[in-house]
């Protein structure tokens, strides 16, 4: 019967890794821009195209459907080597496994970058994520799986997330983020916690609070939550490489003129 299951779920997660038809970013970064900015253990999140993205997209009201950690040089063969796996990313065909940066040229991307992480936690981060490589999962579970058939499943707004981890089988711990959390979460790095606050009065302060954070299931996490994590931040390539909003050409009575001449005219 596990056997039976497992066919099952494999076909189910080789369909839901199929392209969907019509995907056209809006925008992309420059490859050798993106790769100048990138830096070891930031976050790359991905407007993904496939069948499996969509839903994702849906039930967490995000453009993001997908996140990978961007390792630098870690698992380069050589020093030379243009395009080296430098995205270590859970995949629910291939697992845990590491991805060239030229696998998402054509997306729509974001780069996430945890604010003040030290060079200890970031070094323990990379290797932890180098370590699972390999990891395989279990797609046994096609309950787990066949919510994702449904591109836009009628389920309240409120419940949407909570789908999105029914059953935390492995497949959901391959389609989530959960890789990437949970190696944030093993340095005490927050993503975003639940923030519980207490009164906490003192002299002087009769009304003053504290702030206590806890910890969000690992399978809870989706994508955007690094977007609008508020211990992240967004980083934009072409801003990041000193952008000049007057050396911009721009389309004027069907010829292309500089934009601060056109702005003269």
């Amino acid at each position: 019967m596990n056997k039976v299951l497992e066919v099952i779920g494999r076909a189910i997660a080789r369909y839901l890794d199929q392209p969907s038809r019509g995907y056209e970013p809006l925008t992309t970064s420059d490859p050798a821009l993106l790769r100048r900015t990138l830096r070891p253990c930031d976050v790359l999140l991905v407007e993904g195209n496939l069948r499996l993205s969509t839903t994702i997209k849906y039930l967490t009201q995000s453009t993001w459907s997908h996140a990978a950690l961007f390792v630098g040089d870690a698992l380069a063969s050589s020093p030379g080597d243009p395009d080296p796996p430098a995205l270590i990313e859970a995949d629910l065909l291939h697992g845990v496994w590491a991805v060239p940066l030229s696998r998402y040229h054509r997306f729509h991307t974001r780069i996430c970058r945890a604010d003040g992480l030290t060079a200890a936690d970031r070094d323990h981060i990379i290797s932890a994520a180098v370590a699972r490589i390999g990891d395989a999962y279990d797609l046994k579970n096609t309950i787990d799986l066949m919510r994702y058939l449904l591109p836009t499943p009628p389920v309240p707004v409120r419940w949407r997330r909570r789908m999105l981890a029914l059953g935390s089988g492995e497949p959901t711990r391959a389609i989530c983020s959960t890789l990437i959390a949970q190696l944030f979460q093993s340095v005490g790095y927050p993503i975003l916690p639940r923030i519980e606050t207490l009164p906490a009065p003192r002299p002087g302060c009769e009304h003053c609070v504290q702030e206590i954070l806890h910890i969000r299931h690992h399978s809870l996490f989706a994508p955007r939550d690094f977007d609008i994590s508020p211990y992240f931040e967004v980083v934009k390539p072409t801003i990041e490489a000193g952008f000049d909003y007057k050396s911009l050409v721009w389309e004027s009575a069907g010829h292309d003129v500089p934009a601060k001449q056109a702005a003269a005219t």
